[in-house]
C-alpha cells in the first residue's frame, strides 16, 4: 500500500467500485491499494452475477475484466451505458496485450479507460484515480457554461484554505435577471449567462501567470478566485465589460428606455432596470478563514449590500484586508 494517506484520492471519500473478474490476483491488488473508507471494492467472478447489483445499487466505478467467461466485457459495459441514468458511470476494462493486436473501435466500446496486463500497481492506482477524478469533474461541470460546478468550487476553496494560501474569493450574480427571463424567455436568458461566463473567464485569463479559478455555481451565480492584490482590478474590468455588452441583448425600445416592463414574483406588473452584475469579494489572508462555509456566509452578507445599488458594482470585505 502506498504511503500517501489518501492514496491519490484526497478529494474523494467513501467511493464504491465493482470489479467483475475471475482474476484473484487482480482483486487482491486492487483491495490492497486503497483503504475501504476511500475506495471499497465489491467483487464478482461473472458478469451476469453483477448485472442486477449494477442496476439496483450502482457504484461509483465499474472495472470489468475481458477474461470473464459468461458475457463479453464490452457487452457488459454497453449494457450499463445504455441505461440513461447510469451513462455517467465510469467503466474501465482490463485487457491482455494480445487483445490489442487489432485496433479497437473505442467509439463503439463504451468504456472510459483500460488497464493492461501485466499490471503495474502504481499505474493501476493512478489510472483509476484519474478516471474517478475525471468523472467527478465531468459530472460537476455546469451543462451550459461548462465551467466547474459547486463541488469543484468547494474543493478549490477548501484546498486553498488547507494550504493556508492567501486568496480573494469573488461571488458574482446578476440583478434583474429573472425579469429579463420572464419577458424574453429562457433561450435569451441562457445567452446572457453564456455572455457573463465569457466576460469573467476572459477577464481572469487576462492576468497571465496568476493562480486563478472561475466556477459556475448555477443559474446566474458565478465565482472567481484570484490573488488578493489583483481582485479589485478584475472586478472593475468585469463590471465595465458587462455594462458595455448587456444592453445589446435587449430589444431597441427597452434599450432606449433603459428598462423593461415585466411581472415580478408576486404577479405584479413592474418596471425593472437593465441587468446589472453584483460582486462580493471575501479575502482570506494568513489563514483567517478555516472552512469554505465561513467565506460563503460572509459573501452572502456582502451580496445583500452590493444589491442595494441597482447599478453594477462590487463590494470588498474590508474586515480582512
Amino acid at each position: 500500500m502506498d504511503k500517501n494517506i489518501d492514496h491519490g484520492l484526497s478529494s474523494l471519500k467513501e467511493q464504491r467500485a465493482f470489479l467483475v473478474s475471475p482474476d484473484a490476483g487482480l482483486r487482491q491488488m486492487l483491495q490492497s491499494i486503497w483503504p475501504e473508507d476511500v475506495l471499497k471494492f465489491t467483487c464478482f467472478e461473472y458478469g451476469r452475477g453483477a448485472v442486477e447489483y449494477l442496476l439496483t445499487s450502482p457504484p461509483d466505478l465499474l472495472i470489468v475484466d475481458n477474461r470473464i467467461s459468461d458475457i463479453p466485457a464490452k457487452e457488459l459495459a454497453k449494457l450499463v451505458k445504455s441505461e440513461n441514468v447510469y451513462r455517467q458511470l465510469p467503466v474501465i476494462i482490463c485487457l491482455d496485450e494480445a487483445n490489442l493486436e487489432e485496433p479497437w473501435d473505442w467509439d463503439a466500446v463504451e468504456v472510459d479507460d483500460f488497464l493492461l496486463r501485466p499490471f503495474f500497481t502504481p499505474v493501476v492506482r493512478d489510472r483509476i484515480n484519474l478516471t474517478l477524478c475525471r468523472a467527478t469533474r465531468a459530472l460537476d461541470a455546469n451543462p451550459l457554461s461548462k465551467l466547474p460546478g459547486n463541488t469543484s468550487i468547494i474543493q478549490r476553496i477548501q484546498s486553498l484554505m488547507d494550504r493556508k494560501e492567501d486568496f480573494a474569493l469573488a461571488y458574482c450574480d446578476l440583478d434583474f435577471f429573472k425579469s429579463f427571463n420572464d419577458k424574453y424567455g429562457f433561450s435569451r436568458g441562457d445567452e446572457i449567462l453564456m455572455m457573463t461566463a465569457r466576460i469573467i473567464v476572459n477577464t481572469i485569463r487576462g492576468f497571465a501567470g496568476e493562480k486563478t479559478f472561475v466556477g459556475h455555481v448555477g443559474g446566474d451565480d458565478f465565482v472567481f478566485i484570484t490573488p488578493p492584490d489583483i481582485v479589485e482590478e478584475a472586478c472593475k474590468r468585469i463590471v465595465f465589460a458587462f455594462d458595455g455588452i448587456v444592453p445589446n441583448f435587449y430589444d431597441p425600445e427597452d434599450r432606449k428606455r433603459k428598462s423593461i416592463v415585466s411581472t415580478d414574483r408576486q404577479g405584479n406588473v413592474q418596471t425593472f432596470p437593465l441587468m446589472a452584475i453584483s460582486i462580493a469579494v471575501v479575502f482570506n489572508i494568513d489563514g483567517v478563514l478555516k472552512h469554505y462555509g465561513e467565506a460563503s456566509a460572509i459573501a452572502m452578507g456582502l451580496k445583500k449590500k452590493a444589491k442595494e445599488n441597482p447599478k453594477s458594482n462590487y463590494v470588498l470585505d474590508r474586515r480582512n484586508p
